[in-house]
């Protein structure tokens, strides 16, 4: 196999796809509550869009970790390390 994955870094590797399948299948369905007519004078106590952003943003960490895992080297991005 081409990548370097250790033999601890297959079951961290499961851990991320499932933390970002997880958060993939939250933020579908706050999509889905979000599409939903609201009744008049029920207002929705919890807002939804920033719920949504944290399910974005938890998915592309973990890309980005799943990328990290699969290379062997860590993703330092376009400007290097800081």
């Amino acid at each position: 196999m081409f990548f370097k994955l250790r033999e601890k870094g297959f079951m961290e590797l499961v851990i991320t796809i499932g933390i970002i399948l997880a958060a993939a299948g939250f933020g579908l369905y706050l999509i889905w509550l979000e599409k939903r007519p609201v009744e008049i004078g029920k207002p929705r106590l919890v807002p939804l869009t920033p719920l949504l952003f944290l399910c974005v943003l938890i998915v592309i960490m973990g890309l980005a970790h799943m990328l990290s895992l699969l290379t062997g080297t860590p993703y330092t991005g376009r400007m290097g390390r800081l």
